[in-house]
């Protein structure tokens, strides 16, 4: 074999040499969800989205999470980080936990929201502790309301795993608005 054979054979891409996986995915209507939860409170939507009376977002369904527990302001979350979570460098890619997070500081503020108002993240910050893999086993963000005033709403998260190490913190400002504006 040539010098330039060899450095071909080196070079070839290893997804052409690894197996191939598969994942399938279903979801229903998140629009019938949203439109049901309009007329519920913050915490009596979040509980029938977590006992299933009304669908999952297709988002937790895509990434694999689960809404454990709500209360008046606080959520959590759980998930298991998988292979399919995988960034280029052979970890969980920040994503996830950034998206955990979102969800479980979103979610303590829809808890407070009175039926009719919504709320839209006007920003999201996240700092990485430690990275994840498919052998982290399963983590819990919980997220937990700072500050709730009649326009604005401040809450932080920390994802930790299930002896209690941290791999994420960050927190949100969301803005409440009437739904009838939407």
């Amino acid at each position: 074999m040539t010098r330039a054979a060899e450095r071909a054979e080196i070079a070839a891409p290893a997804a052409e040499r690894a197996p191939t996986r598969t994942r399938v995915i279903e979801w229903r209507d998140p629009l019938a969800a949203a439109a049901a939860g309009r007329a519920l409170g913050g915490i009596a939507y979040l509980e029938a989205l977590m006992t299933g009376r009304l669908a999952p977002p297709p988002i937790a369904e895509t990434l694999g999470f689960r809404l454990l527990e709500v209360g008046e302001g606080r959520a959590a979350f759980a998930c298991t980080p998988a292979e399919y979570h995988y960034n280029p460098l052979g970890t969980v890619h920040g994503g996830l936990a950034a998206t955990l997070i979102d969800s479980a500081t979103g979610c303590a503020v829809q808890s407070v929201c009175p039926p009719g108002h919504g709320w839209t993240t006007l920003e999201l910050n996240v700092s990485f502790v430690r990275a994840m893999t498919k052998d982290t086993g399963e983590v819990r963000c919980e997220g937990r309301i700072v500050h709730a005033g009649a326009r604005v709403a401040r809450a932080e998260a920390r994802l930790v795993d299930r002896a209690g190490r941290l791999y994420a913190y960050g927190a949100t400002t969301c803005l409440f608005f009437p739904l009838d504006q939407h």
